[in-house]
């Protein structure tokens, strides 16, 4: 409804957008300049953000831009598994047909990635999202899973994605060995509030409509209540758009804003 109200040619503010469209903030070039490095130079990399920080986001676009003669992406949101599940699953995304035994898998995984690495010079990126809903028995996997050449080479990049609690689990004793292995990790920020003036201004302009449908009172308000993470950004947005068309008001203001917020709070 919103959209014919504002003449809209689709949604500014939908998730399903091209990587190519993604909004280039500070923090994801400082992502993206840290992604390159473990890219260039393979190993493990933790990426650390609340949820709605852009965490997903960010990888997919780092994925896309991949070259697939070069590297192959493997993407796995993990959820609450089993070790063997969790095996079984890695074992799929490299292609393999998996084994049954949990020893038979462990070598299967091993020699995927060396075979792409070494014999098809095809470096494997394996990007597990939802990190902090591993078990202990999982994040302590992963470090015999990823030696290789007794601790010497590096033939992969893995990349663990995760909210901020990961961080206990890494201070565990039993997960100190992999912490000790991540060679380079970065923690999502938001937009600033600048940041997300130009993210909602440019977005509108994307699809058609006036840039100044917000005023600057409403997006301080969107700023503030969404902490500069683009997800809250959106689904504020949204439903202040839907409040605004409701209302057949001409731009969003500071009430509005609250009331779609509150809305939204349930």
């Amino acid at each position: 409804m919103f959209k014919q109200h504002f003449g809209m040619k689709f949604n500014p503010f939908d998730k399903e957008i091209e990587t190519n469209s993604l909004y280039i903030s500070d923090d994801m070039k400082e992502l993206e300049s840290r992604l390159k490095y473990i890219q260039n130079n393979r190993g493990i990399f933790l990426l650390i953000g609340e949820p709605g920080s852009g965490k997903s986001s960010s990888l997919r676009r780092f994925a896309d831009n991949l070259g697939p003669s070069l590297f192959k992406p493997c993407y796995f949101s993990l959820l609450t598994i089993s070790v063997g599940d969790f095996y079984r699953a890695l074992t799929e995304l490299l292609g393999e047909e998996p084994r049954f035994r949990k020893v038979d898998l462990f070598r299967q995984i091993q020699s995927a990635i060396s075979s792409l690495y070494y014999e098809q010079r095809i470096t494997p990126v394996i990007i597990i999202d939802e990190i902090h809903m591993a078990s202990t028995a999982i994040l302590d996997d992963l470090r015999m899973l990823f030696n290789f050449k007794m601790d010497s080479a590096n033939p992969f990049i893995l990349i663990l994605a995760g909210q901020p609690h990961i961080r206990n689990k890494l201070a565990l004793n039993v997960c100190n060995p992999l912490k000790q292995r991540i060679s380079l990790k970065y923690s999502m920020k938001g937009l600033s509030l600048p940041e997300t003036e130009d993210y909602i201004k440019s977005r509108l302009t994307m699809a058609g409509a006036s840039a100044d449908i917000f005023t600057e009172q409403a997006i301080a308000s969107i700023h503030d209540s969404s902490k500069g993470f683009p997800r809250n950004i959106n689904n504020l947005a949204v439903a202040s758009l839907m409040l605004c068309a409701t209302g057949k008001h001409e731009s969003v203001n500071e009430e509005i804003v609250y009331q779609a917020n509150m809305e939204i709070a349930g």
